[in-house]
């Protein structure tokens, strides 16, 4: 989870179910005006905003810094050498997106330390409450809980200054992870349908999960609830909001389906 990471890209979403690899649709794109039009040395001018974006870039690094180690740890319960090394390979690209995020926020005049260290009991919290029992609800939990963070992060993306968000988009690339997660438990479930049920259980409460820490760690920081609420370039208002979580909701339910999974 990078805040609320290995992500989808919304462009070539797919509704049918069998389509594995097919990343999954979540929010179409906000029209570009007020801050979206403007570039960094614009748009940060308000403090406001530099404040927001700060918070931001500083969630993003240290969930991809969480990523890495988890798909580190991840690897540890891979069945076969092939996996293992694929998780490596995925934790190497977290890693290269978490150096990005870092060497921005110095560029911008941010400690990246500092800038992360409000995010870390949180993520922290949400990774030690679901924490994999085996290989398959690990795939489970970076795939469906990964994305419910990219969902978010793309919605928010939509408001943002053209350069930070062009930075954003490309550390939500997807690494793999979504293809290689969906055949593997796919296959699990064919094995074994009995796996289904399990792993079904095991998504519904991940979503529960991400979204109850990524709103309370909104609600603990005043510049990213701003920007979400409404007062900071073109955030969203209230109503705005809801439509946001119910699209994500939505988009959890077809990566669920995608997973052969009930939602």
């Amino acid at each position: 989870m990078r805040f609320m990471t290995t992500s989808d890209k919304p462009d070539n979403a797919s509704e049918t179910p069998g389509a594995a690899a097919e990343p999954v649709e979540a929010a179409a794109p906000a029209p570009q005006t007020g801050v979206a039009a403007q570039d960094w040395a614009k748009a940060s001018a308000d403090p406001q905003y530099r404040a927001a974006v700060v918070d931001l870039l500083g969630a993003l690094a240290y969930g991809e810094l969480a990523a890495f180690e988890r798909l580190a740890e991840d690897a540890k319960l891979a069945p076969t050498l092939a996996d293992k090394a694929e998780l490596a390979k995925m934790a190497s690209a977290e890693f290269h997106h978490y150096e990005k995020l870092r060497d921005r926020l110095t560029e911008i005049g941010a400690e990246p330390t500092q800038a992360m260290e409000p995010f870390v009991a949180a993520l922290d919290g949400f990774h030690k409450q679901t924490a994999p029992s085996d290989w398959l609800e690990g795939l489970v939990k970076a795939y469906v809980g990964d994305s419910i963070a990219s969902d978010f992060y793309r919605e928010v993306a939509a408001r943002l200054d053209t350069d930070t968000r062009e930075l954003v988009l490309a550390v939500l690339d997807d690494t793999g992870h979504a293809g290689f997660a969906v055949e593997k438990v796919r296959a699990a479930i064919d094995a074994d349908p009995r796996v289904g049920g399990r792993l079904a259980l095991w998504a519904r409460r991940l979503m529960g999960e991400a979204l109850s820490q990524s709103q309370r760690v909104v609600a603990d920081r005043d510049a990213l609830s701003t920007m979400l609420v409404g007062g900071v370039a073109d955030g969203f208002d209230l109503a705005e909001v809801g439509r946001m979580f119910s699209r994500i909701t939505e988009a959890h339910t077809k990566r669920m389906a995608a997973l052969g999974l009930a939602a």
